[in-house]
């Protein structure tokens, strides 16, 4: 009989714990990390289980998101990514903004602690945080330092512009490496970054912020001639197209490729399975566009709650999001990641233990943030149906690759075609 008892009496906190459901889409690596982040919370208390449940690609968790609200059958928390912004802003009724969260929940919740460039994009027009920034990343330059040596080529100096890129490509092939150059998410980093980097509109209204009436700028001679070039490098391999989102990685990482652009949070990935010296640095610019370097933008995602749960999951929700704001846990995060460390202490920390001394290029991503102050065309995008629109767009350029259109064309239609979705949104959300 004791030994009941004291079976029911260990079973008793246990069986009182809350569980919250928080739905991503992180696998492999990343989705380790973000493990070990809930289980860190649910060691730490014992009121609340945090249960993660990986839902697949981006577009997948987000969508599959919406659909189990529509049945009610939704998670407390979703990871949204960036693109997927203004359409959850215009969910009504469906979202619990986070500033409200925190403030109903007495949780501490100061927008101020992190990074500017992190809360103007996931702020309304008031500066309320709408989600809670989770990863944040912008794209860099990837190398591989025994190609680069092989080819008599500075191993601690990547190219800085377009033509060097193309020069250093050239000379890595003459030294009997395949490729040149790879690239992840084409869109976000050939056309959105690509656009912030050089300090030119991906869409009028201040890239969206400034209302829903926006329109596409993409077919621009900027970005036509960045596009002239890829599709020209194409042929003889100086880029080497691997497809969309992840996809280009086994390049990169098996050797056929010398050089590939990638999130920085491919970093965990990229360490775990580089067989080869990695090295870092900045998206490359056209020197003649005036402007340029301006700033990258980030990509990545939050976190979003989702309305019509209990009351106890929010309480749960924001005491985790209090535990994610935590210096040491968002300076682990970043560290293990190559997120950027989304609050200014947790940089301050990661300074102060030597982390980029002792990790050369792993601050890469935060010099390039912060290269300029942002402008208008450099501090994100908040467009209506982005995602689907940044499939078009990879769709056209796609198009251009393997020629059957000029780039030009293939920008024109693109921009003509994301328009359409873009009024679409208008009308729906107006």
């Amino acid at each position: 009989m004791a030994s009941a008892a004291a079976f029911i009496a260990a079973a008793g906190p246990a069986a009182a714990q809350t569980e919250i459901q928080w739905w991503h889409a992180m696998s492999g690596a990343l989705g380790e990390k973000l493990e070990k982040i809930a289980s860190d919370f649910n060691a730490s208390q014992s009121e609340y289980k945090v249960v993660p449940v990986f839902k697949g690609s981006y577009p997948e968790t987000m969508t599959g998101a919406i659909a189990a609200f529509r049945a009610k059958q939704h998670p407390t928390i979703v990871q949204v990514f960036e693109v997927g912004t203004a359409t959850m802003m215009a969910a009504k009724g469906a979202v619990y903004p986070v500033y409200k969260l925190m403030a109903d929940e007495n949780e501490p919740f100061d927008p101020k602690a992190y990074l500017p460039a992190v809360t103007g994009y996931y702020s309304d027009t008031q500066g309320n945080m709408l989600s809670f920034p989770f990863n944040s990343s912008t794209p860099i330059l990837y190398y591989n330092k025994d190609h680069f040596k092989k080819a008599g080529l500075d191993e601690n100096t990547p190219p800085k512009t377009w033509p060097e890129v193309e020069e250093f490509a050239k000379k890595l092939q003459a030294a009997g490496i395949a490729c040149g150059f790879t690239t992840q998410w084409p869109s976000w980093v050939h056309v959105e970054n690509f656009s912030a980097m050089h300090n030119i509109p991906l869409s009028t209204e201040a890239n969206g912020f400034g209302g829903l009436g926006t329109e596409l700028k993409i077919n621009n001679p900027t970005l036509e001639k960045h596009w002239t070039a890829l599709v020209d490098w194409q042929k003889s391999k100086i880029f080497d197209y691997g497809g969309r989102q992840g996809k280009s990685d086994p390049k990169f990482l098996s050797g056929e490729c010398a050089m590939t652009f990638a999130s920085s949070a491919a970093r965990a990935n990229i360490m775990a399975n580089a067989k080869f010296g990695v090295g870092y640095g900045m998206q490359p610019y056209w020197p003649d566009v005036q402007g340029a370097p301006q700033n990258s933008i980030i990509g990545g995602a939050t976190l979003w709650v989702l309305a019509g749960r209990p009351k106890e999951e929010y309480k749960g929700a924001a005491k985790f999001f209090a535990y994610l704001s935590k210096p040491e846990v968002q300076a682990w995060w970043h560290q293990q990641t190559g997120y950027l460390p989304i609050t200014k202490a947790a940089y301050e920390l990661s300074q102060k233990e030597g982390f980029y001394e002792k990790n050369p290029g792993s601050d890469i991503s935060i010099k390039q943030m912060n290269l300029n102050p942002p402008t208008d065309n450099s501090k994100g995008l908040r467009l209506g149906n982005f995602v689907q629109i940044r499939d078009m767009i990879e769709e056209e350029l796609e198009n251009a690759l393997t020629g059957k259109k000029s780039a030009k064309d293939a920008l024109d239609a693109a921009a003509k075609r994301g328009n359409e979705l873009l009024r679409q949104f208008e009308k729906s959300n107006s």
